[in-house]
């Protein structure tokens, strides 16, 4: 047939013919190969004879027979023990001679390492005949690095009806991992490919052969790879992955063993960590150090191997001049096991003992930078402790900060803190104006520092500090620099959609006045006091507990294996403890062999004995031991209140009980403790007993893809706020002047604190709904500084004075002490009838988009809360109204639907942005449309308010204006 070769081996032609007429590969044939060693001997003594001779001499292997026959033997067994990665970057020793079998990448300027890197032969065989058994046995490629094997290849061809899945067949059917060639650690990678998509391999093991993906991402936040206009959608695989310059980069920086035994593994980097290190490694070595990087990469995507990566490449970086680029990288983490990692990684790479430290307190990280540590590792609680150390060493040098989880380490404070450590110290001798320039100077970002941002749930924070900014539509956007998807994630299969099987439970509850009068009490607060007794009620307790006991027992215990495990999250300790206890009931009642463990901070008081318990009491052992122990018979059900909810990564976690309300971030971290996956684990389960279905579905959608920042925060809201605060007269500018100037002088408390108390002194004369604004709105100025003083390129320095003086002030500020209007309340009822209603599981789905955040909220602070006093009768009717007709099932889980259209109404951002333009008319129009919108998402779960919406039109003007009336400027909308 005339035309394209569309066939499998066209795409071979086409890989090769690029590989060597484009990049310097030579083509290798089976003669070059000795398949009982597993070498191309050709060009391994070729190599060896062209940048080792005389060596080669010496050992009598310069020419065929029995010495080269023992050095080649030599080499084949090197690699079968110690793997080809390593024999590659440390060599051979044969007798007395150390033989180099790879030249890495030379430093700038080094040209005689130059001319050796230049020596280095890779090659590409097609159609190799590998087998010692079977002759007929071929592999459609292997490429070597100077001889050793280094990746195989089995390619198909979409257009013949194969994919990339049927390599994947034939790797695990047809190539028998006891061949020399497939064994564990002989090659680095195993590949396979077709013209849409790319998978890796770098342990054999039949059909237990692992395969993940290496494609580039769908360009929409998918899995997948996007449509390449130039050529085949997966050429960039020997375009550049497979180029000499990649692939030896790969072997020197970023293949590594990790374990031992049977828990020893290859890790061959994923697209997406490539890509990030290599375009930060490039970025910096463009513009210096100096700049800030946000890298939004989800659970799953293997941070702590990427960040790995990036550190001990940074401390190789070198400048123009050939020098080190940085003076010390420090790594900023919460995670113990990152540390570890983090040893691993370096040991492989570098000298660990002279190269890493782990600084735990001050003299520590002192002596580490003089020792000149180039990689310190300290953690989130320690670094604001430690810093004060750098002050006499830091200056006159450069560094990089990388920070796990950015989120929750770079904000405020804590970032102020770091960035003036970085920047150098305070001079002694300074007058205090000349301190305060300093203070204002060191605030911001070091001019003399790097930082890299890594975090799955950027907050608009984040993203403000240190996200990429630009301009769309005359607004001033930020982006991170690089970004690895949710989605992406749970497509390629890396971790698990914790949101498919996603369950929640209606509570239906009555209540009952105990005493004879009708007293007042205030109606908004009673609402939110009744919901939290009932929950809290033993009686409810005991009915979710059996719940919670009865679903593990009937779906949950036997999967993954029958080795699943359930976590039940709880709001507070008292909570978490009657919770425990009546699931361990449950379980005993039951008769089941399995127990409950408990983990919360602090002490828990229990009402019953007198006593002070702590978890480890009730556990019997340390809570550091609950990791472990969670894993082993007979514990499955581990009962927490704010522990474990970030940073717990237990693939035998299968199913979370939610009785906590939770939203944004706290939302998505907490059930992404679900997420991570186990080779029997196919899917996980929430029960939510708290929430909304529709705000976990939103907390999440912020995430699913891109997150980008609209807008950026004004810094005249600091103007603004020190106007407000200034006119209550609480203070004058020219007295706080003259205390900050005292207070840096280092005055006595002696003299400062008379100052500060006589500002209390009129802040208690102000009113109470004056000390809830003054109070608020310092908060708020110190916390808006702390932000804005890192990152504006200018500050004013009356607001450094400012901040100085209300963050010392406000610790002596009374809270405001209004009158409990709900106090006797619960004392005045009891709970008459409680029942649930578990609601059908169901998938939420996330929608396909990037998320758009806003900038900081900039309120100049609170407010006090009006009471509406209504009788007891009337809030007990109200209260029974929405939660407690139980004789009318449909009729309660109408009321229960219904009683969330308002708030996911106003989460509509064309109805936002109505109300925000104070068109009442069209903010209506928009109400209405979004109500519509709701009603219609919700048809699968209730037909009936679906059927009564659109086909009573008095029903539906009623429901429109209730939900319009109770939408349009409220407080959330209005901020």
């Amino acid at each position: 047939m005339i035309g394209t070769d569309v066939s499998e081996k066209g795409l071979e032609t086409t890989f090769v013919s690029w590989l060597v007429g484009q990049n310097g590969y030579e083509e290798g044939t089976n003669a070059d190969y000795d398949r009982g060693l597993a070498l191309d001997t050709t060009r391994l003594l070729r190599f060896l004879e062209s940048t080792q001779g005389a060596a080669l001499a010496r050992l009598g292997a310069d020419k065929p027979g029995r010495e080269q026959r023992q050095l080649l033997e030599r080499v084949s067994r090197e690699v079968a023990k110690r793997g080809v990665v390593d024999v590659l970057r440390n060599g051979v020793k044969e007798r007395a001679e150390a033989l180099t079998l790879f030249w890495q990448t030379p430093s700038a300027g080094n040209a005689q390492a130059a001319a050796l890197h230049a020596q280095n032969l890779f090659s590409v065989t097609r159609q190799l005949r590998y087998s010692e058994v079977d002759e007929g046995l071929a592999l459609d490629l292997c490429l070597f690095i100077n001889g050793l094997p280094v990746a195989t290849l089995e390619l198909k061809n979409r257009l013949t009806k194969q994919c990339a899945e049927d390599a994947v067949r034939q790797y695990r059917h047809d190539r028998d991992p006891r061949e020399r060639l497939f064994a564990f650690k002989r090659c680095l990678v195993h590949v396979a490919v077709d013209d849409r998509n790319v998978r890796f391999c770098t342990r054999l093991a039949g059909e237990a052969s692992v395969f993940l993906p290496f494609d580039k991402g769908n360009g929409r936040g998918g899995a997948g790879n996007p449509v390449n206009p130039e050529g085949l959608g997966t050429d960039y695989l020997w375009k550049d992955i497979l180029t000499k310059e990649t692939l030896g980069l790969i072997v020197e920086r970023y293949a590594q063993v990790t374990g031992s035994g049977k828990q020893e593994r290859l890790i061959f980097p994923r697209y997406h960590q490539l890509d990030a290190v290599r375009r930060l490694l490039a970025d910096v070595r463009v513009h210096g150090v100096g700049r800030r990087y946000l890298i939004q990469h989800s659970a799953g995507s293997g941070k702590s191997n990427s960040i790995a990566w990036l550190a001990h490449q940074l401390i190789e970086l070198q400048g123009a001049d050939g020098r080190p680029l940085l003076n010390s990288v420090f790594v900023v983490t919460d995670r113990r096991n990152l540390d570890r990692q983090l040893r691993g990684t370096i040991r492989q790479f570098l000298q660990e003992q002279s190269t890493l430290g782990w600084a735990e307190h001050s003299g520590d990280l002192r002596r580490f930078i003089e020792e000149g540590k180039r990689l310190i590792v300290t953690t989130v609680e320690k670094f604001p402790h430690v810093v004060g150390t750098l002050n006499s060493v830091a200056k006159d040098k450069r560094f990089a900060v990388i920070i796990d989880e950015a989120h929750s380490s770079q904000s405020g404070q804590y970032a102020a803190t770091m960035n003036q450590t970085l920047a150098g110290g305070i001079c002694k001798g300074e007058d205090a104006e000349d301190m305060i320039d300093r203070l204002m100077a060191k605030r911001r970002f070091a001019g003399n520092t790097s930082y890299f941002a890594f975090t799955a749930t950027p907050k608009n924070k984040t993203l403000e500090a240190f996200g990429e900014a630009y301009a769309e539509d005359g607004v001033r956007r930020f982006r991170p620099f690089h970004v690895y998807t949710m989605r992406q994630a749970i497509e390629e299969g890396f971790i698990l959609d914790v949101l498919a099987h996603y369950t929640t439970v209606e509570s239906y509850y009555r209540l009952r006045k105990t005493v004879a009068d009708d007293p007042e009490f205030d109606g908004s607060h009673a609402q939110k006091l009744l919901r939290s007794f009932v929950e809290g009620n033993k009686h409810a307790i005991a009915i979710k507990a059996g719940i919670m006991v009865d679903h593990f027992l009937e779906k949950t215990v036997r999967k993954i294996g029958g080795e699943a495990r359930a976590m039940v999250v709880t709001m507070n300790i008292t909570r978490c403890v009657e919770t425990w206890r009546a699931i361990k009931r449950c379980l005993e009642e039951r008769g089941s062999p399995h127990q409950a463990l408990i983990a919360f901070t602090g002490e828990y008081h229990d009402k019953e004995t007198g006593e002070k318990v702590t978890s480890a009491g009730l556990n019997g052992f340390p809570d550091t031991q609950i990791p472990a122990r969670f894993k082993e018979s007979p514990y499955r059900i581990l009962v927490v209140a704010d522990m474990f909810q970030t940073g717990f990564d237990e693939p035998l976690l299968h199913t979370m009980y939610v009785d906590k309300r939770l939203s944004d971030v706290k939302a998505v971290q907490t059930l992404s403790r679900l997420n991570r996956c186990h080779p029997k684990k196919k899917d996980t389960c929430v029960m939510d007993f708290a929430n909304d279905a529709g705000d976990i579905q939103q907390a999440f959608e912020r995430y699913y893809k891109t997150t980008l920042l609209v807008g950026e925060t004004n810094p005249n809201k600091l103007n603004d706020l020190a106007d407000a605060l200034e006119r209550t007269q609480v203070y004058e500018m020219e007295d706080v002047r003259r205390f900050v100037r005292r207070f840096l002088e280092e005055a006595p408390r002696e003299e400062l604190d008379p100052m500060l108390d006589a500002c209390v002194e009129r802040y208690r004369a102000l009113t109470e709904d004056e000390q809830v604004k003054f109070k608020g709105g310092a908060k708020t100025f110190v916390r808006l500084y702390d932000f804005l003083g890192a990152i504006l390129p200018y500050l004013n320095k009356d607001w450094e004075v400012l901040a100085i003086f209300l963050r010392l002030l406000i610790g002596k500020l009374p809270s405001p002490k209004g009158e409990d209007l709900t106090e006797g309340l619960l004392q005045a009822v009891d709970l008459e009838s409680y029942r649930t209603a578990v609601l059908e599981e169901r998938a939420l789905e996330l929608a396909d988009k990037d998320a758009e955040i806003d900038p900081i909220p900039v309120g100049g602070g609170g407010h006090v809360h009006e009471p509406e006093l209504d009788p007891l009768s009337a809030i007990i009717a109200s209260f029974n109204e929405h939660f407690g007709n139980i004789q009318w099932k449909d009729q309660d889980y109408v009321i229960g639907q219904i009683k969330h259209l308002p708030e996911r109404v106003a989460k509509d951002t064309a109805y936002q942005n109505a109300i925000r333009n104070n068109d009442r008319q069209n903010a209506l129009v928009e109400s209405k449309r979004a109500l519509s919108d709701v009603i219609t998402q919700m048809v699968g779960d209730n037909m009936e308010l679906y059927k009564q919406f659109f086909e009573n039109p008095d029903f539906q003007r009623w429901l429109a204006e209730m939900v319009f009336t109770l939408t349009y400027r409220s407080p959330v909308q209005a901020s």
